[in-house]
């Protein structure tokens, strides 16, 4: 068997530092950083402790570089939904499917343990208050007044229906539902928090 040029050799420790990510997200955000051990993450990851180590140095590290993978996915989410197809409930419409999607549920815990746990470093508070939830409304704005004006968002101060939208999500997503024995409330009853009601001939039709 040829021996692998440098490229497989960076393919493949791509892989294992990714799949090592993964393991530590399910671990923080189930545990914590205080309740998370190395050790609790190489067993979710199937690799040895020692070889942990070749990836990051401590759990801070690991715990600081999700912080920074979170934030960064956040903040393409919010700038990219001017490019969403379609109206302006229709593109907050798949930002809702997007933020609620199963896949995303660890992140948000990882954040939520970040922003509640104490001993988190200093370096994934500052990734965290540098989006603030101002900034996210401001990403949302356009969206919402495009909405607005078209007839298909309610009425009412926009910056506050925005920040009462990504309360209720933020909430959904941090309470872990399905262990209280519910399910993810469907997106077209949660678009009424926001959406204004067809017109009558409408309805009826």
């Amino acid at each position: 068997m040829s021996p692998m040029n440098e490229n497989q050799l960076h393919q493949i420790r791509d892989e294992r530092k990714e799949q090592i990510m993964g393991a530590a997200l399910k671990v923080f955000a189930r545990r914590g950083l205080a309740g998370t051990k190395m050790s609790m993450i190489a067993h979710e990851a199937g690799i040895s402790h020692g070889l942990l180590y070749h990836y990051f140095k401590s759990k801070e590290e690991l715990f600081v570089s999700l912080v920074e993978e979170a934030m960064e996915g956040a903040e393409a989410a919010m700038k990219g939904i001017s490019e969403y197809p379609g109206t302006a409930i229709d593109k907050i419409k798949a930002l809702t499917k997007e933020i609620l999607d199963e896949s995303g549920t660890p992140y948000f815990m990882l954040i939520h343990q970040a922003r509640t746990s104490e001993g988190v470093p200093e370096k994934a508070k500052e990734l965290i208050d540098r989006l603030t939830m101002e900034w996210f409304v401001e990403q949302l704005l356009p969206v919402f007044v495009e909405g607005q004006q078209a007839g298909d968002i309610i009425s009412g101060d926009p910056r506050e229906l925005i920040s009462t939208y990504l309360m209720v999500l933020s909430g959904l997503m941090t309470l872990d539902v399905e262990a209280y024995g519910y399910r993810m409330p469907n997106i077209e009853l949660l678009l009424r928090l926001v959406a204004a009601a067809p017109p009558v001939s409408a309805r009826e039709g």
